[in-house]
C-alpha cells in the first residue's frame, strides 16, 4: 500500500530510485519466435499469465531478481504469501507450526532477509510462541493477506537504492494503486477452511473496491479480510541431551573414594558397561506436548492519490492489521536425569545413547510435571505512509517520502499453572519415535499434586508480606503479561537524474533516516499455596487428552492419555489462590532503540546489450539498549534488579554492482557483487537475563554484538527460448563475517524462586560474534507452457555452507535453516474456465538453532504436497478449491544426529473452498 516506485533493477528506460511504475499486465505479454524477433501479441491470462509477467520483471531485470505475479485482483496463487515465495529457487520456509511463516533466502536464517512493503520495512511483532523469533527483523507472513498483494520480487543480489539490511535477500511486496485499476473495480471472496487434526473449520472472507474519476487525477481503494484458523498440533519434545560430550552421567555420583558409582546401585545395565553408561549422553527431559491454537485475522487498508498536475502524484496510504492469535499449550514431562537420576532401575545403551530406562516411584519431590499455559495473544499492525513523486519531461524524477508504523504483540498475559506426579515410569526412544509408560493412571486427578516447597515469598529482590509478615508458601504458577512493541518511523527522498544517450544513462541519489524502537514490557503476578493440593482438591473439572491426538506423531506409551484442564480451569485455580499484585518486572524488561542515517549513488548503463549498475551506500547505525541485571552473590542471593545502559555505533560503506549481458536476445548471462550487513535480533542487543527455575535454563542478550557483515557474488545464465519459458542456473556465494550464534556456559548462580535460594547448576545461553561462515549455493530453474494447457515449474537448489569453531560445540556448523537440497515441482493445466496445480516441495535436512545444552537442533527432510482447482462459472463468478499439507507429513526434529530425537509434530491437512467474484 506504499505508492509504487521505480524499479531501477529493471531497464534503464523505467528504473527510478527506490520505487516502481504499474506493471504492464502479462496478459499482454509479446510472443518471442526462435529467432528472437517479436511476433504478433498473443493474449495469455490466469495463471500463466501471472508466470509471464514474473518472467518478464526477471529479464528486465539488471539486478539477480526472481519474481510471483497475482493472476488477477485479489487471485494471489496460494493462500499463504510465505508459501508462495517457497516455490522461487534458493527461498525456503519453516513449517513447525503448520503454514510458513518466515522465509529463509539462499541459506540463510530468516532474521537475515528484510521484508519491504513497497520499498520500506514494517514494524513487525510476534505472537510469543516461536521459540526462534525474539523480536527479529523480519516479518510474520502470515499476517499478510495475499488478496492484497500485487506481485513479489526477491532481489537476491542487491543494488545501492535498496534499502540494508538483508544477508541472503529483499523480498518486496508491491500492492495495487487505484490509478493503476480500471474505475469501479470490485473483487469479493468467501470461504470456507477445514483442518483434519483439529476437526473444526472456520469462514474467511475479503473484499476490494477501486475508484478513479474519468480524468485519472484522484482516485481511492479500500480492501478488507478475514480469515480464521483453528490449529492443533500434538507431538513430543526432548530437552536437549543431558551429558552429550560424555563428561559424566547425570545416573551416576562421585563417591568418597573418587569413584563413579551408579546412584542407586541396583539398577542394572545392558547394552555396555558402567563406564560406557557414564559416557553415554540421556534425554534431558520428555515432554508430550498438545497444543491449541485459534488464528484470527482481520486487515484493512486505503490507499488515496491525487494528481494535481501530470507530472505530481500524491499518494497516502494505510494498513491496519489484526490477529488473535491466543492458544492453549499443555505438555507432561520428565526430567529423567535431574529429577529421577536416583530412582534409576535400569538403562540400556546403543550407539553411545541411553534409549530405554526405567525408573521407580518419585523418592525425589517428583517424577513428571504438567504445565498448563493459556496464553491470550493480539497482534496489531498500523502504517500510515505518504510519497510526493515529480517527473519531469526530460525524465528526471524525485520522491519525498516519509512513514510510520507500529506492531505490537507477546502475551498479555499468560496464565501459568503446573502439577507434578511421583508416578513411576519409563521411556524408549528411536531416531522417529518415543515411547513413555507411567505405571498408574495419568488422567486421575488424585496421582498429582501442587508444588510442596514452601519458601519465603520475594518479588524482584523485595520480600513479599501479607498481613505485616513475609509469606511463606509454594508458588504453583501465575500470570505472565509480556508485550512487544516495535515501532518505525521513516523519511528521505530519491531522485533520477538523466545523463542522456550515451552509456551512462542514469545517477541515482537518495538518504533515508529511520527511528525504531522495541521493547518488551514485562508484568507478572505470582501465584502460591500455604500447603500442596491433590489434583481432585483444586475444585475444578478436568479431563483427558483428546483420543488418537498423537496418533501418527511417532509418540506412544500410557503418555499420550493425561490430565488436561480446561482453559476456564486453569484460570479459576490461579484466581482462587494466593495472587500479589501486578508488578513490574525490571529484569525482564528491554527497549532497543536504532536510529540509522543511509545516503546511496547509483548510476544506471545500458549499450550494446550490456546494462546494469554501480553504486555505493553509506549507513550509520547507533543503538542503545536499555536492560536490567541481577547478578545473586553469597551476601545478597536475590538481589533487586539494576537498570542499565550500552550504546554502540558504527559507519558501513556498501558497495553495488549488477551487470547483466544480452548475448541473444534468448540468452542473458548476469554477475554481480556487493557489500552487504544485517544488523543483529533487536532481544540478542538487550542484555537481560530470563531464566526457567524448572529446568535451569536461563538466557541473555549482548548489548555489544556487531552486525553480520557479508560479501556476496551471483553469477546467473538465463535462456528464454519463446514466451512462457525460462531456463536458468544460478551460482552464488556468502562470505559473512561476525556470524552471530547463541552459545551455552554451565555452572551459572541464579536465584530459583522454586527452590527459594541460589541454585549454580544452570545453563546461561546468551549471543556472540563467532566469526565467518560462507555459503556456497547452485540453482537450476525452469519453467514452460508445454502443450494444451498444461504447463510445468520445477527447480532444484544446492547449497552448503561452514562456519568457524563455536565455542562449546564440537565441530562446524551448517547456517541456520540451509537445506543442502530443495526441489520444487509444479505442474498446472488451465484451459477455458478451468485451471488445476499441484504443488510439491521437499527440503532436506537443516540445522535450526542451538538450543539447550549446546544441543546441534536440526529438522529432517520434510515433504509438502498441496493443490488447488478452479472454475469460473461466469465472466465475474469462480470456484475455487485448495489443499494443503496433503502428505500429512511429521516434522522431526533432532539433536545433531537422527539417533537423538528433539521433537516430533504433526499439523494436519487443510482443506478450503471459497466463491470470488470480480467486476
Amino acid at each position: 500500500m506504499l505508492v509504487s516506485t521505480a524499479i531501477v533493477g529493471f531497464a534503464a528506460t523505467s528504473a527510478q530510485a527506490q520505487q516502481a511504475p504499474a506493471t504492464p499486465p502479462a496478459s499482454a505479454a509479446p510472443d518471442t519466435q526462435a529467432d528472437g524477433t517479436v511476433g504478433e501479441d498473443i493474449v495469455v491470462t490466469g495463471y500463466a499469465g501471472s508466470l509471464r509477467q514474473a518472467i518478464e520483471l526477471k529479464r528486465n531485470a539488471n539486478a539477480v531478481v526472481d519474481a510471483i505475479s497475482a493472476e488477477d485482483i485479489g487471485k494471489f496463487p496460494d493462500r499463504n504469501v510465505a508459501e508462495s515465495l517457497a516455490h522461487i529457487p534458493g527461498v525456503s520456509i519453516d513449517r513447525r507450526f503448520g503454514e510458513g511463516e518466515k522465509v529463509a533466502i539462499l541459506g540463510t536464517d530468516p532474521a537475515l532477509n528484510r521484508m519491504l512493503l513497497d520499498g520500506h520495512a514494517l514494524a513487525s511483532a510476534d505472537w510469543g510462541g516461536n521459540d526462534n523469533d525474539p523480536s527479529s527483523r523480519t516479518f510474520n507472513y502470515s499476517l499478510l493477506a495475499p488478496e492484497l498483494v500485487d506481485r513479489l520480487e526477491v532481489y537476491k543480489s542487491p543494488e545501492a537504492r535498496l534499502e540494508d539490511g538483508s544477508l541472503g535477500g529483499t523480498v518486496i511486496v508491491r500492492t495495487r494503486r487505484p490509478l493503476e485499476l480500471d474505475a469501479n473495480s470490485v473483487f469479493a471472496s468467501g470461504g470456507y477452511t477445514y483442518n483434519d487434526r483439529s476437526e473444526k473449520g472456520s469462514i474467511r472472507g475479503s473484499g476490494l473496491y477501486s475508484w478513479k474519476n474519468a480524468d485519472e487525477t484522484f482516485g481511492f481503494l479500500v480492501a478488507a479480510t478475514y480469515d480464521k484458523q483453528q490449529l492443533v498440533r500434538a507431538g513430543v519434545e526432548f530437552f536437549g541431551y543431558d551429558n552429550a560430550d560424555g563428561s559424566g552421567s547425570p545416573f551416576l555420583t562421585t563417591n568418597a573414594a573418587g569413584q563413579r558409582v551408579l546412584k542407586n546401585p541396583n539398577a542394572t545395565i545392558s547394552g555396555g558397561t558402567l563406564a560406557d553408561l557414564d559416557k553415554a549422553a540421556s534425554p534431558f527431559g520428555i515432554n508430550y506436548a498438545y497444543f491449541q491454537q485459534q488464528r484470527e485475522r482481520t486487515s484493512v487498508s486505503g490507499t488515496v492519490q491525487y494528481r494535481p498536475a501530470s507530472n505530481l502524484t500524491l499518494t497516502l496510504n494505510g494498513l491496519h492489521i489484526d490477529g488473535n492469535y491466543n492458544n492453549y499449550s499443555q505438555s507432561m514431562y520428565t526430567i529423567p536425569g535431574a529429577w529421577s537420576g536416583a530412582d534409576l532401575q535400569s538403562a540400556t545403551i546403543s550407539n553411545g545413547v541411553v534409549t530405554n530406562a526405567t525408573f521407580g516411584a518419585a523418592t525425589s519431590q517428583r517424577n513428571a510435571q504438567l504445565d498448563t499455559l493459556v496464553r491470550a495473544t493480539k497482534l496489531k499492525t498500523d502504517n500510515l505512509n505518504f510519497f510526493a513523486d515529480w517527473e519531469g519531461d526530460d525524465g528526471a524524477k524525485v520522491t519525498f517520502l516519509g512513514g510510520w508504523s507500529k506492531a505490537t504483540g507477546g502475551r498479555n498475559p499468560e496464565y501459568l499453572f503446573n502439577v507434578q506426579t511421583k508416578l513411576p515410569f519409563s521411556y524408549a526412544i528411536s531416531s522417529n519415535s518415543a515411547e513413555v509408560n507411567y505405571t498408574g493412571d495419568l488422567t486421575n486427578p488424585a496421582n498429582y499434586f501442587t508444588n510442596p516447597s514452601n519458601q519465603p515469598v520475594t518479588i524482584e529482590g523485595v520480600p513479599y508480606n501479607v498481613n505485616g509478615a513475609q509469606l511463606n508458601a509454594a508458588q504453583i504458577g501465575g500470570l505472565d503479561y509480556s508485550v512487544t512493541t516495535d515501532r518505525d518511523t521513516f523519511g528521505g527522498f530519491d531522485a533520477v537524474v538523466p545523463l542522456g544517450d550515451g552509456f551512462f544513462k542514469q545517477i541515482l541519489i537518495g538518504a533515508r533516516i529511520t527511528d525504531h524502537v522495541n521493547k518488551i514490557d514485562a508484568r507478572g503476578i505470582n501465584t502460591y499455596l500455604t500447603s500442596s493440593k491433590l489434583g481432585d482438591q483444586l475444585g475444578v473439572t478436568t479431563l483427558s487428552t483428546p483420543d488418537g491426538i498423537f496418533d501418527g506423531t511417532g509418540g506412544s506409551g500410557t503418555a499420550t492419555k493425561y490430565l488436561n484442564l480446561p482453559r476456564e480451569a486453569v484460570i479459576d485455580i490461579l484466581a482462587n489462590s494466593i495472587n500479589t499484585p501486578l508488578f513490574y518486572k525490571v529484569g525482564a524488561s528491554t527497549r532497543v532503540e536504532e536510529r540509522t542515517a543511509a545516503s546511496y549513488v547509483q548510476v544506471n548503463f545500458d549499450q550494446g546489450g550490456l546494462r546494469g549498475n554501480l553504486g555505493g551506500r553509506l549507513v550509520y547505525t547507533r543503538d542503545v539498549s536499555y536492560y536490567a541485571l541481577s547478578l545473586p552473590t553469597a551476601a545478597n542471593p536475590n538481589p533487586v534488579p539494576v537498570p542499565t545502559s550500552t550504546a554502540t555505533d558504527y559507519l558501513k560503506f556498501l558497495p553495488a554492482l549488477n551487470v547483466a549481458y544480452e548475448i541473444s536476445p534468448q540468452f542473458i548471462v548476469r554477475g554481480a557483487a556487493a557489500k552487504v550487513i544485517s544488523r543483529p535480533r533487536y532481544q540478542d542487543l538487550a542484555a537481560s537475563i530470563s531464566q526457567n527455575d524448572t529446568t535451569l535454563d536461563a538466557g541473555g542478550g549482548n548489548p555489544n554484538l556487531k552486525p553480520y557483515q557479508s560479501t556476496n557474488y551471483e553469477i546467473t545464465a538465463e535462456f528464454y527460448p519463446r514466451a512462457g519459458a525460462l531456463l536458468s542456473l544460478e551460482l552464488y556465494r556468502r562470505e559473512i563475517d561476525n556470524y552471530i550464534v547463541s552459545t551455552s556456559i554451565a555452572n551459572q548462580s541464579f536465584y530459583n524462586s522454586l527452590l527459594g535460594r541460589v541454585v549454580d547448576t544452570y545453563r546461561l545461553s546468551s549471543p556472540i560474534n563467532a566469526g565467518k561462515a560462507k555459503v556456497n549455493g547452485v540453482l537450476v530453474n525452469g519453467q514452460a507452457e508445454i502443450w494444451g494447457g498444461f504447463g510445468l515449474q520445477a527447480n532444484y537448489a544446492y547449497q552448503d555452507s561452514s562456519t568457524d569453531v563455536i565455542p562449546g560445540v564440537t565441530g562446524t556448523l551448517n547456517l541456520p535453516y540451509l537445506s543442502k537440497h530443495t526441489v520444487n515441482v509444479i505442474p498446472y493445466f488451465e484451459k477455458g474456465p478451468f485451471q488445476a496445480r499441484v504443488s510439491y516441495n521437499y527440503r532436506s535436512s537443516y540445522f535450526r538453532a542451538l538450543s539447550r545444552l549446546n544441543s546441534l537442533d536440526s529438522v529432517a527432510p520434510y515433504s509438502q504436497l498441496d493443490a488447488s482447482a478452479s472454475l469460473a462459472v461466469t465472466k465475474n463468478i469462480s470456484l475455487t478449491v485448495n489443499a494443503q499439507n496433503l502428505l500429512d507429513e511429521t516434522y522431526i526434529q533432532y539433536n545433531g544426529t537422527r539417533d537423538r530425537p528433539s521433537a516430533f509434530y504433526k499439523n494436519g491437512r487443510t482443506f478450503i473452498g471459497s466463491v470470488t467474484f470480480r467486476m
